[in-house]
């Protein structure tokens, strides 16, 4: 009979594997804190916090919609020449993604919806004043301790202030972790985005280790790693920058 430590380790374990999947059936808040340096003419330096809340909801039952959100918290100094410094709230990027509760018969799982851009930045600096739109998907597999996939999405601006610059982006995540039998996850993944309007590819690179424990009856994950800037506009982030990580989860 498995010992309660030994059912406690493995319930971790697959609480880990779970956050290393964007369509699992599971609630989670991950606050992802980033820290990027030499943006704009090169003194420039960004502290971004992402609020992400991911919420499932079962819609039949074969399908679920998941819910995930990036609300960006922005505080940067020396980044939009003449500007100064600013703090406050970016734009919001809100994915639906229709996904099928079970694997397909060779594992693969997948999701796929639309993605909107809103305009919630609290200052220009801040955001692109447009509204967006456009197709998410994503396609993953679990194998044993590993999880290895791609999400990506596309969007384009419908609305907004027309003096602001058009946008035509694809953002691509391919990534790729290692979950021990102790919850612990070691990962890697790049969130590239290509401007089309500007010909230009933002590339960084990020590897990340979290460990899944708990703050008394609430499970947490929590971690960090560095990124570092393979490719970047002119006025974008250079060279290496921290992440750390802490997520909430609600187990259904």
């Amino acid at each position: 009979m498995m010992s309660m430590s030994a059912s406690a380790q493995s319930n971790n374990e697959a609480l880990a594997k779970q956050l290393s999947n964007p369509v699992a059936n599971l609630i989670s808040v991950p606050f992802q804190f980033n820290y990027d340096e030499d943006l704009g003419s090169g003194n420039g330096e960004r502290f971004l916090l992402n609020i992400q809340p991911v919420i499932p909801f079962g819609i039949s039952d074969n399908w679920n919609l998941i819910s995930r959100t990036i609300l960006p918290v922005v505080s940067q100094d020396d980044v939009v020449p003449g500007e100064g410094s600013q703090f406050g709230l970016g734009d919001t990027v809100q994915s639906f993604f229709f996904s099928p509760k079970a694997p397909t018969a060779s594992g693969v799982i997948w999701g796929v919806g639309p993605v909107f851009l809103l305009p919630t930045a609290t200052e220009t600096t801040l955001g692109a004043e447009k509204w967006g739109g456009g197709p998410t998907g994503v396609v993953l597999r679990q194998s044993g301790p590993w999880t290895t996939g791609l999400l990506a999405n596309h969007l384009w601006d419908f609305a907004g202030e027309s003096h602001r610059n058009d946008i035509d982006s694809t953002f691509l995540q391919p990534f790729a972790s290692y979950t021990t039998p102790e919850a612990w996850t070691y990962g890697v993944n790049s969130e590239s985005t290509y401007d089309w309007e500007a010909n230009q590819w933002s590339v960084p690179v990020n590897a990340f280790v979290t460990k899944l424990t708990s703050l008394g009856a609430q499970p947490i994950s929590v971690g960090g790693g560095v990124r570092y800037w393979v490719e970047q506009p002119d006025s974008g982030p250079d060279g290496w920058g921290a992440r750390l990580i802490l997520t909430l989860l609600y187990p259904q």
